[in-house]
């Protein structure tokens, strides 16, 4: 009796976790969903949402399942990138300014601001990609862009490099979260506990160094 029990919860089971097809159906889309809105708005932790997606496409028999999360996280992370960058310029054009301008001026503090506008006198387009990859390094770097007059064609070609670096990063954050544990969630939280350590270190070095 308690053998049937328990097959029939295992049965169960299986038909409430959803099958591998089910779950790149509904994954693919709501990743380059919530990074492309991230990227618009910057306070989605992307960086956790696609070490998670590498975690779980580690963990699937489908061949192609990881290159299949890089695209979509690079190419939404690209295209959020040119959104912002553009709304940022006709912010700039506009007598009036607009919100999506005032938010980027919002999250980019003075001293962050001038340090990336240095940089990017002295470096330009290679700094887009250190940007990328450098928490909280993004806004800044496309704030001096917008200051500095760069035409949306040139921010382009410059960040889309970045983008490309900023998936591989993070997705190897998630494969290596997934190598350690044997259970998907516990390759999740790892990787975001991971990403989380990653952001927060640059404020809490600025933090000690003062």
């Amino acid at each position: 009796m308690l053998a049937g029990a328990a097959a029939g919860v295992l049965a169960a089971a299986r038909t409430v976790v959803p099958t591998e097809s089910t779950q790149q159906a509904l994954g693919y889309p709501s990743l380059f969903l919530l990074v492309l809105i991230g990227a618009l708005v910057p306070v989605v932790p992307t960086g956790a949402l696609v070490s998670s997606a590498a975690v779980v496409a580690f963990h699937q028999t489908a061949p192609f399942a990881l290159a299949l999360v890089f695209v979509t996280a690079s190419l939404a992370a690209f295209c959020g990138d040119a959104a912002l960058y553009w709304l940022g310029r006709r912010g700039m054009k506009s007598k009036n300014g607009s919100r999506w301008l005032e938010a980027i001026r919002a999250r980019a503090p003075q001293e962050r601001l001038e340090q990336a506008q240095e940089k990017l006198a002295g470096h330009g387009v290679a700094v887009l990609v250190l940007s990328r990859l450098v928490p909280a390094g993004r806004i800044p770097v496309m704030l001096a862009c917008l200051l500095a007059k760069w035409p949306l064609r040139r921010f382009v070609r410059g960040n889309f490099p970045a983008c490309l670096a900023w998936a591989v990063t993070y997705q190897l954050i998630g494969i290596l979260g997934g190598s350690l544990f044997p259970e998907p969630w516990e390759g999740v939280l790892a990787a975001v506990l991971l990403t989380v350590l990653v952001s927060a270190a640059p404020g809490v070095w600025r933090r000690l160094q003062r």
